[in-house]
C-alpha cells in the first residue's frame, strides 16, 4: 500500500550570466585622505571629498582615467601613505572581495625588481583566488636637469632583459600618462579587443602638458619610437592630423610569444573568466561524462561564451565585430584522463587588426585612344 505524493523542484541549468568584470580596475597609490580604505568611484564622484584637496599622485591618474573613460567609467580606488606597501593594499582589497580586471599602481617604479613583484603578485592571485589580472604600472617622467639621451639610457635600464607578461608600464612624460591609458582601457564604448591604438576611438583627453628636458628641448617623436621600442606604452601623434592619440598596449611578455599586446590578453582573459564559471558548476556532476551524447553537449555549452564573444552588430550598412573570430569545430576538445579528470582545451582567434598601413600610389600617363 502507498500514499500518492508530488514533489515539483526547480531545476538549475546554470544558463545565467556571469558577472563581467572587465573595465573595472583598482587604483592603488599615495593620496591624503580615506588611508587604507576602499572607494568604488564613478562619474559622479567628488574626488575632492574622496581622495583629499590637495592634489596627490592616485587623485592625478584617478582623474585623467575617469575624463577618458566613457559615460560608464567605474573604479575602485585604494588610498596608501606615502610610504605605503601596494601589496598590502591589494591583499586586502582580495579578502573584501573586490574582483577587477586589473590593478593600477600609480607610484612610479625605480628598479626592475618592483615590477617583477608586480607579475609575481599577479600570477599570485590567479593561483590562489582564481582571479586573473594585469598590472598597470607607471615609470618616472624626465627631470628638470636630464637631457632625452641621458632619459633614454635610464629607462632601457629599467626594463631590459625583463620578462613580465602581466605588468604594463607607462613612462609618465605629461604627469597623467597611466591614468589616461587606463581610462582608455576602461571605455565601454569600445571593445577589450580593440588595441588603444585604435585611431577611431577619438584622441586621448586631459593629457598633461608636453614635457622638455634640461635642454629645454620639447618631446620629440623619436623618443616615443624609441620607448615603445623598449616596450613602454606612449602616446603619440600624426604630423598635420589633430590629436594625440596612443601606441600599443606593450606587455613585458618575451619576444615571440602571444601576449605581447594588452588587447590578447584581455580577450583570452575574459574567456578564462567565463569558462571558468562553467566548469566549477560541472564539478563532480556525471551529466559530464564519455558518452557521446554527454560529450556533445557539453562540448555545445562550454563554446557558448566563445560564441558570446564573437557576437557582432551590423548596424548602417556597417559590421562591428566582436571581441574575437566565430569558433569553428574542433576549437574545443573535452579529453578524458581517467574515470574522474578531465581536461579542456580551447582555441580562440583575434580578429585581425591593421597598425602599419602603407598606400603604393602609381602614376598612370597614358593616353586614352578616341576613335
Amino acid at each position: 500500500m502507498a500514499l500518492g505524493q508530488v514533489t515539483v523542484d526547480n531545476l538549475n541549468l546554470g544558463q545565467g550570466p556571469v558577472s563581467e568584470i572587465e573595465r573595472y580596475f583598482l587604483f592603488i597609490g599615495p593620496a591624503g585622505k580615506n588611508v587604507g580604505q576602499f572607494l568604488p568611484l564613478n562619474t559622479d564622484s567628488d574626488l575632492d571629498a574622496a581622495l583629499g584637496v590637495p592634489a596627490s599622485d592616485l587623485k592625478t591618474q584617478i582623474t585623467a582615467a575617469r575624463l577618458n573613460g566613457g559615460q560608464r567609467w567605474a573604479c575602485v580606488a585604494a588610498p596608501i601613505g606615502a610610504e605605503g606597501n601596494w601589496v598590502d593594499a591589494l591583499e586586502k582589497a582580495q579578502q573584501q572581495g573586490y574582483s577587477v580586471e586589473s590593478v593600477v599602481i600609480t607610484k612610479p617604479v625605480s628598479a626592475p625588481a618592483e615590477i617583477s613583484a608586480m607579475h609575481d603578485a599577479a600570477i599570485s592571485l590567479s593561483n590562489t583566488y582564481g582571479r586573473r589580472v594585469f598590472v598597470m604600472a607607471s615609470a618616472p617622467g624626465v627631470t628638470a636637469d636630464q637631457t632625452w639621451a641621458q632619459y633614454m639610457g635610464e629607462r632601457k635600464a629599467l626594463l631590459a632583459n625583463l620578462a613580465a607578461p602581466r605588468v604594463l608600464v607607462v613612462p609618465q612624460l605629461h604627469g597623467n600618462d597611466l591614468g589616461v591609458l587606463a581610462g582608455r582601457l576602461a571605455n565601454a564604448s569600445v571593445s577589450i579587443a580593440d588595441s588603444p591604438m585604435r585611431v577611431a576611438t577619438g584622441p586621448v583627453l586631459g593629457l598633461g602638458p608636453v614635457p622638455i628636458d634640461g635642454e629645454k628641448i620639447p618631446l620629440p617623436s623619436a623618443v616615443r619610437s624609441e620607448l615603445d621600442r623598449a616596450r613602454y606604452s606612449v602616446s603619440q601623434t600624426y604630423p598635420d592630423y589633430p590629436g594625440v592619440y596612443w601606441g600599443d598596449g606593450n606587455m613585458l611578455d618575451t619576444p615571440g610569444s602571444d601576449f605581447q599586446v594588452v588587447e590578447y590578453l584581455r580577450v583570452t582573459d575574459k574567456a578564462a573568466r567565463l569558462i571558468r564559471a562553467l566548469l566549477i558548476r560541472r564539478v563532480a556532476d556525471r551529466r559530464l561524462n564519455n558518452t557521446p551524447n554527454s560529450m556533445a553537449v557539453n562540448t555545445n555549452q562550454l563554446m557558448a561564451p566563445l560564441r558570446a564573444m564573437a557576437k557582432s552588430i551590423t548596424f548602417a550598412g556597417q559590421v562591428f565585430p566582436g571581441d574575437i573570430e566565430p569558433p569553428k569545430d574542433g576549437d574545443l576538445v573535452l579529453t578524458w584522463l581517467s574515470k574522474t579528470k578531465v581536461v579542456a582545451y580551447f582555441k580562440l582567434k583575434p580578429l585581425n587588426c591593421p597598425k602599419d598601413l602603407t598606400a603604393n600610389i602609381a602614376l598612370d600617363l597614358s593616353t586614352d585612344k578616341t576613335e
